[in-house]
């Protein structure tokens, strides 16, 4: 492949990839902050499509923590989500299966020659799991994606794997060449931010809920040969030949 002129396609993870799930995040933040899992109380806002420290920190305070050692937990948090992911291998093969679609799409943009990796409010070590327990990350290159872990500002994360882009593909990874594929509000204004195209799925929120966030397309489930199309409509289909 010539990366002079190749396309990226991000993937979000929760809520796009697979269907969200906060067990994860809420047996986590009861280990951090030693309470009970009937008393981790998630705030009503700022859970879907933020980052993982974000969350935490606003649902400990909203769970009676004081604040500062809400914030003094999370250099905890990232080891409590390890362990409790690991025990989970299996309950989260069977309670967070990649919605139809989605493995299939993976395998077709990357034989159509698109590089893909992921934008998630996961921590690294939690998306890994998760991606490679549920069969995800063959044709995903992890090593450039962005993470909940590398900033708690979900807005800087495309400028994390554009960085990464150009350290692994060895050229700064052109705006117009690279898309986001979501669910959320947030995954469009991410997107926007950093220049990017957007995609997003109607898994959590209706068309009528996503239109006015103005995403490039919408789609209602993942179909491989419509997700190619689409986006090859929005990056161009100026394509190499596949990853191999």
């Amino acid at each position: 492949m010539d990366f002079d002129d190749v396309s990226l396609v991000i993937w979000d993870v929760d809520g796009t990839m697979i269907p969200a799930d906060l067990r994860w995040l809420r047996r986590a933040i009861a280990r951090t902050y030693e309470l009970t899992e009937n008393a981790v109380t998630f705030p009503g806002k700022k859970v879907h499509g933020y980052t993982d420290e974000s969350i935490v920190v606003d649902t400990a305070i909203a769970s009676g923590v004081p604040p500062a050692e809400a914030e003094a937990g999370i250099s905890r948090f990232g080891e409590k989500l390890a362990g409790v992911m690991d025990e989970g291998r299996e309950e989260l093969r069977r309670v967070q299966p990649p919605y139809p679609g989605v493995a299939a799409s993976i395998a077709e943009l990357h034989q159509a020659g698109f590089v893909q990796t992921v934008l998630t409010g996961n921590l690294r070590s939690a998306a890994e799991i998760k991606l490679v327990e549920l069969g995800l990350a063959t044709h995903l290159d992890l090593h450039i994606g962005g993470y909940g872990s590398d900033d708690r500002d979900r807005f800087n994360l495309p400028a994390v794997v554009a960085q990464r882009f150009e350290r692994v593909y060895g050229h700064r990874l052109r705006p117009s060449r690279a898309l986001i594929i979501g669910d959320a509000p947030n995954d469009i204004a991410c997107a926007r931010h950093a220049g990017f195209r957007v995609v997003v799925v109607t898994h959590r929120a209706s068309r009528d809920e996503l239109t006015p966030y103005d995403p490039d397309a919408i789609v209602d489930h993942f179909d491989s040969q419509t997700i190619v199309s689409t986006v090859r409509s929005m990056l161009g289909d100026k394509q190499n030949g596949s990853n191999d």
